[in-house]
């Protein structure tokens, strides 16, 4: 969770093309808000555990947005990108889907049942990507923000709303006595409200109203919105928001009440207080939940924004990551979920951020070697979707899960190698770092080279004794190259292949390359030992035309007038009013107070995109600056700084053409 500012009586309340229509009950619940217990005489209810996350589990995670994600994390985006995902990633955590009332990335959560017209799509889409994402073998996890929730219309007032028949609706009553310091309380008795008796369970905040999880009420509505996640909307499980908000306790009740298939908790802190979170969720002695591991996010970020990779072999200010073999006897692998990247954690313009800066994918490359469930970020998966591809399909191949266990071969300031074992077997060996200098520690009769990239490399076992291509089976984006390889305990092993049914006139050495072409390609791969063909492997690719090297129609009513100074831009499907910001190195064009001018509509490409126009006014403002463009944006999102070129036709990928004089 991001902090996102102090949330008091300033909020504004929704406008009626906010609000659905109120459906009537058929059946209401009696108010049970006044029935809380008090901290003297609580109650333990009768639990029954849930798996929390799966054993021995070898799939891969995808955070599926970013901060300020709204174009990239549309439901309708992500779905066309379903066929992409497929194979890499078996779950996908999508940002909260509920409507916040505003242009939100859902941390401020406001409705939990009946309006999921979001800042990433309405209703309809989000049930539509869930199914698809299920039908493709792709597990979806809900982002579940619990620990406090937003106001209508002052500081204490919840929406009401219906599911099942049953109103549901929290009061002030369902509040923490200490949220927001006291400040809450004050405003309450000040205003004849009044708050539970209770105080927090956990860490305060006072961003939102921070809800008392010791009150039937929110217990009820909790339980009633996690059913509506899991067995409506097709959620297979929760994300759980600052969960050191409020006691383990609840998430092990809620998960017993729900049984998600997955569950992880946002527990950003020590080792040992994630730990202890974890063994908080316990029922019956088993943990229904896990959590990401942000001690090993820390300890790559160390490794990688150095450049001292034996800090992978080390702690974080004396905290071991969960999946290390030196921490607690690696008994928390299962329940850790690795990250190296998150939309806390990313480059951004708050200072108080600390991201990986260098080495992006070396990092992924070692979190998708090492045990425990990795989670890829969307931003990484963007950059390098070949590369990420590769890694996960060798990990598959090599069987490793989230109760693998590592080796540490080698660890110096240059490089770091680590053997990872399933079921006490060696299955994949991982380098990352320069490579160059510590061949020697690299059995060359025990492993083959699988993968290759800057600052890290794969190696499989020669005993698998197949042929094997670095690039998976899947859908691309722009021309691919596939490196063909031979893992055989046969030294003079060589390769042939088929490439659309077409075969190769020669028998080839292990690692050589091919280029696909955009296409629909079939390719069968077969080891040759000694004349005969074993090991065969088929891999089928789709390669498509890069979106941002595809050909734009520029249309008939984009004109530019003799002497007139303009640009032209074609909006994403997902923007509101496109707004022009415009500058040299001595000039502001657009009055220079951010986010610029108003565009003018034109009309709507054959695409069914809106296109806009910016024509200079004649006005210019000193400014310094050491650089020149043209940024287009509508208020959310924004296009990169962009070269001016006069009549240029610009999509959010760059310069499409040019618009000539009449």
């Amino acid at each position: 969770m991001l902090i996102i500012g102090t949330v008091s009586m300033g909020i504004t309340a929704c406008s009626d093309d906010d609000k659905t229509e109120e459906k009537k009950p058929d059946v209401v619940v009696p108010d049970t808000t006044q029935t809380e217990k008090p901290d003297t005489t609580e109650q333990q209810p009768v639990l029954s555990a849930t798996q929390g996350w799966p054993a021995k589990y070898g799939g891969v995670m995808l955070q599926g947005f970013y901060w300020d994600s709204y174009d990239d994390s549309q439901w309708s985006v992500l779905e066309a990108q379903a066929d992409e995902l497929a194979g890499t990633f078996d779950l996908v955590w999508l940002p909260q889907s509920g409507n916040c009332g505003g242009s939100s990335m859902g941390y401020d959560d406001l409705y939990w049942f009946e309006n999921y017209n979001s800042s990433f799509g309405n209703e309809q889409q989000l049930r539509s990507l869930i199914a698809t994402f299920k039908q493709k073998g792709i597990k979806t996890i809900a982002d579940v923000v619990i620990n406090h929730r937003k106001n209508i219309s002052n500081w204490v007032d919840f929406p009401k709303e219906t599911y099942k028949g049953t109103v549901y609706e929290m009061k002030s009553t369902d509040i923490c006595s200490n949220d927001d310091g006291g400040k809450t309380k004050t405003w309450a008795t000040q205003n004849g409200y009044e708050l539970s008796k209770n105080t927090d369970t956990g860490e305060g905040w006072d961003g939102m109203r921070d809800l008392d999880h010791k009150s039937d009420n929110v217990q009820t509505i909790v339980k009633a919105y996690l059913d509506f996640l899991k067995n409506d909307l097709g959620y297979a499980g929760f994300r759980y928001d600052m969960v050191k908000g409020y006691s383990a306790s609840f998430t092990a009740m809620y998960n017993s009440s729900s049984q998600p298939e997955f569950s992880v908790g946002e527990c950003w802190d020590s080792s040992n207080t994630i730990s202890n979170w974890i063994n908080g969720t316990k029922v019956n002695d088993q943990p229904t939940s896990a959590a990401f591991d942000f001690q090993f996010r820390y300890v790559v970020r160390n490794a990688a924004n150095n450049g001292k990779w034996d800090r992978l072999n080390q702690q974080n200010d004396g905290n071991w990551p969960l999946v290390y073999s030196n921490f607690q006897s690696g008994k928390f692998r299962r329940y850790a979920v690795t990250f190296v990247e998150n939309h806390d954690t990313e480059k951004r313009s708050n200072a108080a951020q600390d991201p990986l800066k260098k080495d992006t994918l070396a990092a992924n490359a070692f979190m998708l070697a090492m045990p425990g469930t990795p989670c890829v970020f969307l931003k990484h998966w963007q950059a390098y979707p070949s590369e990420i591809k590769a890694m996960a399909a060798a990990r598959k191949m090599a069987g490793i899960t989230n109760e693998s266990s590592y080796t540490n071969v080698r660890a110096t300031q240059n490089c770091c190698i680590n053997t990872i074992l399933t079921d006490g077997e060696e299955r994949l060996l991982v380098a990352v770092g320069s490579v160059s200098g510590n061949e020697s520690f690299i059995d060359n009769q025990k492993w083959a080279k699988a993968i290759k990239g800057y600052h890290y490399t794969y190696y499989l076992p020669r005993s698998l004794n197949t042929a094997y291509a670095d690039l998976p089976s899947g859908t691309y984006q722009g021309v691919q190259q596939v490196r063909l390889a031979a893992f055989s305990t046969t030294d003079d092993a060589k390769i042939t292949y088929t490439l659309d049914g077409e075969k190769s006139y020669n028998v080839v050495s292990s690692g050589s390359l091919l280029q696909l072409s955009v296409g629909t390609h079939t390719l069968t791969v077969s080891l040759v030992i000694d004349g005969k063909e074993s090991g065969t492997i088929s891999r089928t690719y789709i390669v498509k035309e890069k979106e941002s090297e595809k050909p734009v129609e520029i249309p008939s009513f984009c004109t530019v007038a003799a002497g007139e100074t303009c640009a032209f831009f074609e909006a994403p499907a997902t923007w509101g009013n496109v707004k022009c910001w415009r500058w040299d190195k001595q000039y502001n064009y657009t009055g220079n107070q951010w986010p610029g001018v108003d565009c003018s509509l034109l009309g709507t490409a054959a695409n069914g995109n809106k296109v806009w126009k910016w024509s200079w006014d004649g006005n210019k403002i000193s400014q310094s600056s050491t650089n020149e463009g043209i940024i287009f944006n509508d208020g959310t999102s924004q296009t990169a700084d962009l070269d001016f070129q006069n009549g240029g036709y610009y999509t959010k990928n760059g310069l499409k053409g040019v618009v000539q004089n009449k």
